[in-house]
């Protein structure tokens, strides 16, 4: 449990000409002094009063097409991750590169670039997928491993943090989390509870860094300060760890 399983949206902004005022005051004040010469405007000069309606109804539509290109990519990306390791059993060295390689797929179209901001990281997450050999510790006999699921929650409010293993030995770890920027922290253990009874003080030694690469309503992809991938999904966005 030493490990800490542990990115505000932009709009889309475009920039228009306002020459529409200026085309309609030269229309309007043209002078007709002789109503039997008078030729009327050319059809380009009529239409340029709604040429910046227009352009800007085509840049809107064309913001809102990149938007819903740009959502329907992430979310194929996503489900591609979520299927790949859903027969898992939490991680295997067999498709390490694999889900590697489509996770940085799927952080390189985060929409939330200083996820320690939003209140989306609040909440009980389930980890679904890590490269971490401290957690996965598959060298040791199944019996001696955490077979049960493997939560964290973390609250942005309070900068707490807390790791919660279920069957068979139900450890839990509480941690204070110092931000170094806006999708970094610095991990700091403080409590430790063996078999979810026992408490235990944290000696200093529980101490890492940890950066969170993708976030979203559903899924959370973070790093570690020794490189090791941690995948987690939303399962109680009420839920505050404890002080």
């Amino acid at each position: 449990m030493g490990h800490l399983i542990l990115t505000v949206n932009t709009p889309l902004q475009h920039h228009h000409s306002s020459c529409s005022i200026h085309n309609f005051v030269l229309i309007s004040s043209s002078p007709i002094t002789h109503p039997s010469t008078y030729s009327p405007p050319t059809r380009s000069l009529l239409s340029s009063n709604n040429y910046g309606t227009e352009k800007k109804t085509r840049l809107w539509r064309s913001g809102v097409s990149f938007l819903q290109l740009f959502s329907t990519k992430s979310e194929s990306i996503k489900q591609e991750l979520l299927e790949l390791i859903a027969p898992l059993d939490r991680g295997t060295p067999m498709l390490l590169r694999n889900s590697r390689s489509i996770a940085r797929k799927l952080e390189a179209v985060n929409k939330i670039k200083e996820p320690l901001k939003s209140d989306l990281l609040n909440g009980k997450w389930e980890l679904l997928y890590t490269t971490s050999q401290s957690i996965l510790q598959t060298k040791r006999p199944k019996i001696l491993r955490a077979n049960g699921k493997i939560y964290q929650a973390i609250n942005v409010d309070t900068l707490r943090a807390q790791n919660m293993e279920t069957w068979p030995f139900f450890n839990q770890a509480t941690a204070n989390l110092v931000p170094l920027n806006n999708k970094q922290v610095a991990v700091k253990f403080d409590a430790f509870k063996v078999f979810g009874l026992i408490p235990i003080k944290a000696r200093g030694s529980g101490r890492g860094q940890l950066e969170i690469t993708y976030l979203d309503e559903e899924l959370r992809i973070s790093r570690g300060n020794e490189g090791n991938l941690f995948i987690l999904r939303m399962v109680d966005p009420t839920y505050r760890v404890p002080l």
